[in-house]
Order: C-alpha cells, then structure tokens, then sequence
C-alpha cells in the first residue's frame, strides 16, 4: 500500500533536517568498513590477550581472519527480574556458535539499574543517567575490535537505549538484540493499582500491598505491564534489530531458547566475513526510527521514548524532534489497550496477535516503512509468528485478525483514531500527555496550582488535609539538569485515590512519569524546565492551570503583563550529595534539554566545529518555534 503522506512528510523532513549529520555518521562507518574486519590488524600481543583464556579449539579459530567471532554485551543481574534469565545465556550462545565453527565472548557489562526499586528512592535521580553511563559501558566492552558482530542482552527501562547508542557508536558491526521475555501473568494490573490506592487512602494494610505487590511482580522475566521495557522490546522489532515475534515469549520455554539459538546463527550470517553483511548503522535510517515511533504510539506505548529514540536518533546522525512525534500521532490510529492503557498484561496482547497483528495493520494502511532489517525480507516477515514444529523453529503467518477485540483493533477500526501521545503548548513551555491511558472525560482540566519542588512535599500537604477539592500539582525542579529527572511515579497512587473520589486532579511536572504511567492527565517533561529558567518555575501557589489534551494546550491563566514580570522562585529542595548522587554532578551540569534527549555525553557524529550535532531549539513561549541544527554545547533559556 502507498505510504500515508503525512508519514512520508515526516520522514522527508527528517531526512532533510539530518543530512549533514547522517552523511557525517556514515562516512565514518564507511571508513571503518574499507578497512576490513578488525581483528586482522590487531597486533600478536593484542591478539594473544583477548584469547588467552580461550579453550584449544576457540583459540585455533581466534588466530585465524576467517571466522566470525560474537561479541557479548550483557546487561545480567540477578536482582532484576527481566535480566536474571541472562545468566545462562552466553554459554549457550558459545555453544550454538562453536557448533556454527565460530567462536562467542563476552565482551563486557553494563549496569542494569530497576525504576521499580528505586521509585521515590534517591537512586532515581541515577534513572535517566545510568541510560549515558551504559552507553558508555557499551563503547568499553566493543573497543577491544576482536568482534564481527554484536549480540546485546538487555530489556528495561533505560538499558535498551543505552545499549543501542553504544551499539551505533560501532555502526560497522552488525547487532542483534536478544530479549529474555516476559514474566507469566500475575495478578490483574488492574487489581495491584486499587490495592495501592486503598494503602494511600488508610484503607490498606503494609502487609496487604505487599502481598499485592510480590503476587504482581513474582517470577523472572519484565514485569508484565507495557512499560518501558516492554515499549523497548516492540520498537527493536519495529526497527528491525530484534528477531520477529521474539519480544513476549516467556522466559524458561522451549521457543525461547529456540529464539537465542535463532539470534546467534542470524549474528553470524550478517558479519563483513560473509556475503550479507548488515552493520547497524546504515539499517538504523530515517525510516527505522519513524517505525519506532509509529509502534510506540499505535500501542499507547512509554512515554520515555520520547526522551531515549530522540537520544537513539541522534546517535545514528538523525535528528528526529517532539514535533515528529507529534505529527506522527495525529496520524497513527491506537489499535492495543494494554495496562496502563488498558486491563490487559503483556501475555495477553501476545496470544490476541501481539506485534504481528500490529505491524501487519500498520503496513496495511501505509503507517510503517518497509525497510532492510537483520531478517532477509525486511519488515514483512515481522507479521509472522515464531513457533516450534517437531523441535525446530518455523514461523508462520500471524494472526490476521484480533485474538481479543478488547486488547487489538484493526487500522479501519481502532480504539482511537490518534496515537496515544500529546506534544502539549503554551505559556508555560512544551511538555507531553499520554492521553490514551486518561479517559476523555478527564483529559480536560483547570483549576488552582498546588506548587511543590518535591513529590514527597504533596504527600505531606494531603496527610495534612491542606489540599484543595480540585488542584494542578506543580512539581517542578525536577528536570534533567535540576536533580537528573526522575519518575514521579510515587504520586499516581495519591492522585489516582483523589480522582476516584470525584475530584479534579492533574500532574504538571519538568520530570517525568513512568512507563506505567496511568489514568492521571499528566503533562510532563516540561522544557524548558525550571533549573534552566523555564517557566514553570514562574507559577505560583493558587494560579489557575488549564491542561487540555485533546487540544494539545497547557497554560498558566495569569495577566501577561504580571507573568512576564514575575521573578523565578527558588528551588526549595536542598542539593543531594549522599548515596552516589554526588558522582553525577557532571553529568547534571552538562545534560541538554529533554526534548533534546536528555543526553549528559556527546552523542552522535563530528560537526565540522568537532562538537556533536546537536538539535537547538529556541522557544517564543505563546506557541511559535524555530529551530536549526548547531553543535553541541551547553545552553540556557
């Protein structure tokens, strides 16, 4: 089918505003790639270290140019549930790889930090940066050049970005994404979120949101909403980087470890040693990254990608803005309800057609790109099934219609024509609203602004029986650059509580909310944000809000001419310097805006002026924006 034409606008006009920082990137990969597989030119000592501990066979074919060797990034640790299944990986993915005649090592690991221990703990003001940090660590594990093509084992919040940035640092390799699956259902999502309303109402016991909690959250594998992690796995297949129908197949399975064995051999046939070489870089194109935010949109997906595929972008030399996302979600009809954006877990959107009743309708109605993928026959074979037949992997035509019209609907009959996100405008800067997890009738809201510097601050004022009926919560100062932008999360039980007794509650915030974030309108990462002079930093106690989501809006209704002559009111929040918080200080100090990615590292390739390519952005606050690329460095509103 012909490509919608406002998503072949889209895609143009990223291109266009790319082309010098994409041409950059790709010169780069292509000098690499002239000159041929790296390990050859290593010396004997650098060679002589990286296979000293090699067993006899892998040592033989270490020495020799002419098989493939695997590098292995993983993300493994125990406490994680999503990663603990990585412990036994790499020897499988040594043994499918010595029986292939190649050889695998594990080039390296990198930090796997969990959103859900740390919520409203002061490790998450590490969240956002721990992405940069395994970025980083990625770059670490690769730069040894003993490897043919990358196979990378990690799944959550923060870790998937860091790892694909990392990954197109080294463009030249070919990568495959290998995930661990999802855990099996628990109790309904659903059902855990009204126990934690009852806790924040008095009408709950520790003991029994703890039992919720662990009965949710209670085996290995992601948890089981469409987070972020999972909104990762969908949009690696989107991209082409994960092999089709992989994302939700239960760890500890038969077909699981089919997949790994799938992934390895996929791995080695794609290397510059074969004849069907596919490094990273050039498949991660314009067209690869608007297939990422046409899933995440189609499927009410995390709201942090809006952060991390900006990051990701940038890291392949394209620049892909919030007014992209925007665009494309204006377009891109809601075809899944999965918690929070519905009652469904993860499993259950699986076995109703998952991502390959997805992306069938999307290609169907011209919402997707075909494009070159890891898999010989590009995006059409990411609308087949994986399945084991008589213990081999085969797969077969998806479903071509919806399993279960309450978790997909076709493009011709969605649950909403629009995507699930909202770029939001006005006076008090940009900021975004998943509105597919808010009910209409609550998208709409103006009332009073109850101003905090910390979520904490909000508990306090509602213990105290001091909030209004009806109010905006106003937690500013929590944005990149003021304490590493963390999820507020911790305050969705509160207001939800507060919205089910009838009052009008909304969340206005520069931080961000979770993956999980749910039936709360919230406009969050609002940029400029407050530590950078933004005007949020301007409201004060009382003045009326009004947040409309279906109109894209958000405004302080204050006198112009009092509002341009307010000063910026003080962070109330005392600088944190304990429990490794200190250790970022940098990272804060240089971190860009979050319509920029939040990024705290030069990400992407050399401009001519030897900084990175950098998308900077000037904003005339009652709605009109330029824009132009320029290099990187630090900038103030």
């Amino acid at each position: 089918m012909t490509l919608h034409p406002i998503l072949h606008e889209v895609t143009e006009r990223i291109r266009e505003r790319s082309r010098l920082s994409r041409e950059a990137y790709l010169q780069g990969i292509e000098a690499i790639v002239a000159a041929g597989p790296q390990r050859k030119r290593l010396s004997c000592g650098n060679l002589a270290h990286a296979f000293a501990a090699s067993d006899t066979a892998d040592k033989s074919r270490l020495r020799g140019e002419t098989t493939p060797n695997l590098g292995i990034v993983t993300a493994y640790n125990d406490m994680l549930s999503a990663h603990q299944p990585y412990e036994t990986y790499p020897e499988l993915i040594r043994k499918i790889a010595r029986e292939a005649g190649a050889t695998a090592q594990v080039a390296g690991a990198v930090p796997a930090m969990c959103d859900g221990v740390t919520q409203g703990r002061p490790g998450m003001d590490l969240s956002l940066f721990s992405r940069d940090v395994i970025a980083q660590s990625t770059a670490v594990a690769l730069t040894h050049d003993m490897f043919d093509a990358a196979l990378y084992l990690g799944i959550c919040d923060k870790i998937v970005p860091g790892l694909l940035i990392g990954a197109l640092a080294f463009g030249h390799l070919p990568a495959v994404f290998v995930p661990g699956g999802p855990m099996t259902p628990g109790i309904p999502n659903k059902q855990k979120a009204e126990v934690r309303e009852r806790y924040a109402a008095g009408q709950a016991t520790r003991e029994e949101l703890l039992q919720a909690e662990a009965d949710s959250y209670h085996a290995p594998g992601t948890c089981t909403f469409y987070g972020t992690a999972n909104s990762n796995q969908v949009l690696l297949e989107a991209m082409g980087v994960q092999l089709p129908g992989s994302s939700f197949v239960n760890p500890g399975t038969p077909l699981r470890d089919a997949l790994t064995c799938e992934a390895v051999l996929r791995a080695l046939a794609i290397t510059a040693l074969g004849d069907d070489y596919r490094p990273l870089g050039r498949l991660i194109d314009e067209r690869a990254i608007v297939n990422a935010v046409v899933a995440l949109v189609a499927t009410g997906g995390s709201t942090n990608h809006t952060i991390h595929w900006v990051a990701v972008a940038r890291a392949a030399g394209i620049v892909l803005t919030w007014d992209d996302i925007d665009a494309l979600s204006q377009i891109v009809p809601l075809l899944a309800r999965v918690y929070p954006n519905g009652e469904a877990d993860v499993n259950r959107f699986a076995a109703a057609g998952g991502t390959q009743y997805v992306f069938r309708e999307l290609l169907g109605a011209g919402l997707m790109h075909e494009l070159p993928t890891l898999v010989a026959g590009g995006m059409a074979e990411y609308t087949k099934e994986p399945r084991l037949i008589d213990g081999r992997l085969a797969y077969l035509e998806g479903a071509a219609e919806s399993g279960d019209a309450q978790v997909l609907r076709p493009a011709s009959d969605p649950f909403e024509a629009q995507g699930g996100l909202r770029l939001m405008r006005g006076n008090l800067g940009r900021s975004l609203m998943k509105v597919s997890a808010v009910k209409p009738e609550y998208r709409t809201i103006e009332a009073p602004a109850v101003v905090v510097d910390a979520p904490q601050a909000l508990n306090k004022l509602h213990a105290a029986g001091v909030l209004p009926r009806d109010f905006v919560a106003v937690v500013r100062y929590n944005g990149p650059r003021a304490n590493g932008m963390p999820e507020m999360h911790s305050l969705t039980p509160l207001l939800g509580m507060l919205q089910n007794q009838g009052r009008r509650v909304a969340l206005v915030t520069d931080g961000r909310l979770s993956g999980a974030s749910g039936k709360i309108p919230a406009a969050i990462h609002v940029t400029p944000e407050a530590a950078r002079g933004g005007p949020i930093a301007k409201v004060r106690e009382g003045d009326m809000i009004r947040l409309n989501g279906e109109a894209g809006t958000l405004e302080v209704l204050v006198d112009p001419k009092e509002w341009a002559a307010r000063d910026i009111e003080p962070n109330t929040t005392p600088a944190a310097h304990d429990l490794g918080r200190n250790l970022f200080a940098l990272n804060r100090r240089l971190v860009g805006p979050a319509d920029q990615g939040a990024l705290s590292i030069s990400c992407g390739p050399p401009s001519h002026e030897g900084g990175a390519w950098e998308y900077d952005s000037e904003y005339e606050l009652g709605g009109g924006r330029q824009a132009a690329l320029a290099p990187h460095g630090e900038r103030d509103y």
